[in-house]
């Protein structure tokens, strides 16, 4: 199984620890292209030294080949709103997991897809078991 995982990176390194944890836990299921995602030392702003350009296309490339994405969609993000649209488009399997603390509410685009796994969590160990549920549907398909 090959997975593509989407978290904010320019605005969600609040949360790379625990986007490396989930990571981890991917990695039971098969190969995750976008590890960087989880790098404690990932700058602020992304990947130094590539351009725009060439995220773009190296990541659609990565999408293209995935079996299945799963966004941490707690943070809002423009990039992990159209790496979504794109896994629909391309018909992947996808999960989205959010926290709903603090106020924040999920977009109506996401939240209402018939085509997209929604699923809240408030813990690691949740989100853990979660994921593990998804992939074991994947498998009974």
């Amino acid at each position: 199984m090959k997975i593509y995982f989407a978290g904010s990176i320019r605005s969600g390194r609040a949360d790379v620890e625990l986007y490396s944890e989930m990571i981890n836990h991917l990695k039971n299921f098969g190969e995750v292209f976008t590890e960087h995602v989880g790098r404690k030392d990932l700058a602020l702003n992304g990947e130094d030294g590539l351009s725009d350009r060439s995220i773009h296309k190296r990541d659609l490339d990565w999408l293209t080949l995935s079996d299945a994405v799963v966004a941490e969609v707690s943070t809002p993000s423009l990039g992990v709103g159209y790496e979504i649209g794109r896994g629909l488009e391309m018909k992947k399997h996808i999960l989205c997991v959010f926290r709903p603390q603090e106020g924040k509410m999920l977009s109506a685009m996401i939240a209402g897809c018939p085509d997209v796994t929604v699923k809240s969590y408030s813990s690691l160990e949740e989100v853990k078991s979660i994921i593990d549920d998804f992939f074991k549907s994947l498998k009974t398909e």
